[in-house]
């Protein structure tokens, strides 16, 4: 039986393949703050700005390519039952090959209904005013805005929960309810956490191991260790 690895991530594996993320720069995604385009409030007050903000997110995503740390856990899966709960709305785990992932926070590569949510739709162009689900309603971004409710968060805690290993990577455990996932972990399970700028983790009865680096090189340093649980 192979062991269950857990693996949480956030903006700071994707960033290493460019993708740029809203904490860089003082609260501004892409030069636009992120109440504008991140946030239902800015959804009903300019449509057409949220819009153009995603589609521009969508195309990038043809111009970028996971790196070291995407493919390390994507190749993980020949010794590990391997799953990954991402906090990115982007398709770089899935490129590197990992076939579990679940995202917390939507996909730029689909959209829903605004009145339906489970009128999910795989969607890898531009969206427009103009485009509506069967019954006439607009569709938007499959994104969770800021102010939304996570509708992954209780699978992802149930995963967490049946972790054998749990790993973090490029993730400030700022950003809730996504940072209060490792919690749910068995205490008696190692824990890794790669950043290069890793928070304090207050009172936790797990062994974790931080490793201050990029997600890129944090993996090479965990794969060896690993070596052991296989």
């Amino acid at each position: 039986m192979k062991k269950k690895l857990v693996v949480l991530t956030g903006a700071g594996i994707s960033a290493e393949s460019g993708i740029k993320t809203f904490r860089d720069s003082d609260g501004l995604w892409e030069g636009h703050n992120v109440m504008d385009v991140a946030t239902p409030e800015g959804w009903h007050k300019n449509p057409a700005l949220v819009l153009d903000f995603y589609n521009k997110r969508r195309q990038e995503l043809k111009t970028v390519k996971p790196n070291e740390a995407h493919l390390i856990l994507a190749d993980l899966e020949n010794d590990f039952e391997v799953q990954i709960i991402t906090q990115n709305v982007d398709n770089l785990h899935e490129k590197a090959g990992s076939t579990n992932v679940l995202h917390l926070h939507g996909e730029l590569l689909k959209v829903r209904s605004t009145k339906k949510e489970n009128y999910i739709l795989d969607w890898s162009e531009d969206l427009n005013l103009h485009d509506f689900d069967d019954k006439g309603n607009r569709l938007r971004p499959h994104i969770v805005w800021f102010g939304e409710d996570v509708p992954a968060l209780e699978y992802a805690v149930e995963l967490v929960q049946q972790a054998d290993i749990l790993i973090i990577i490029g993730t400030s455990l700022q950003v809730y309810p996504a940072a209060g996932l490792i919690n749910f972990a068995n205490p008696n399970i190692p824990v890794y956490y790669i950043d290069p700028n890793p928070a304090t983790i207050y009172d936790s009865p797990n062994d974790i191991k931080v490793v201050s680096t990029t997600g890129s090189k944090g993996m090479e340093i965990v794969r060896k260790e690993l070596e052991k649980f296989q």
